[in-house]
């Protein structure tokens, strides 16, 4: 009799800890799932850049720093993993993207050239897209970190090892105006 009011006794704290263990299991592979979405768009707008920067190319040449710019972030932003050490690379690639958008203001041919605007197109797509990833993201990282750092779940994650996730935030220099200056 006592070992049957000990075992359950001991079911309810165990079947516990098995839920709030597989409730992060769960959440950190809905991380790594939306983490993964980020990188197809990524890889997306990584494919397109090489196709913009050779249509504006044609049309400004005497721009080439701009466009090297964009070109050597891509390929930086190509070896790199995770969103701490690609966050800041593919923010300056934002920007330097802007940048290029703002220098077609500059050259009218280009401005109406129907491959420029399809690809303007396509970028401005993907980037909306990006974004809607980085928020999925975010808010997958949000509830994770929530389940770890709440008592009594915290207990469970702190046992078993899950460690913290990092946001994919924005680094001080997106959170400016950019300048753009058009000879």
């Amino acid at each position: 009799m006592e070992i049957i009011i000990l075992g359950v006794i001991l079911i309810f704290p165990l079947s516990y800890i098995l839920v709030q263990y597989n409730g992060l299991v769960v959440l950190r592979n809905h991380i790594r799932e939306s983490w993964s979405d980020i990188d197809t768009e990524l890889k997306r707008r990584h494919d397109l850049i090489p196709n913009l920067v050779s249509v504006v190319k044609g049309y400004a040449a005497h721009e080439r720093e701009v466009l090297e710019r964009v070109v050597e972030l891509r390929n930086q932003s190509l070896t790199l993993q995770g969103p701490s050490a690609l966050g800041p690379v593919e923010h300056k690639i934002d920007h330097a993207l802007q940048r290029i958008i703002a220098l077609a203001e500059n050259y009218p041919v280009l401005k109406a050239d129907a491959h420029f605007l399809s690809l303007q197109k396509e970028l401005a797509n993907t980037e909306n897209r990006i974004q809607a990833a980085r928020r999925f993201y975010n808010a997958n990282v949000r509830d994770y970190l929530n389940k770890c750092e709440m008592f009594p779940s915290s207990m469970v994650a702190s046992f078993f090892g899950f460690r913290p996730e990092t946001y994919f935030t924005a680094d001080s220099q997106v959170r400016e105006v950019p300048e753009v200056n058009i000879p």
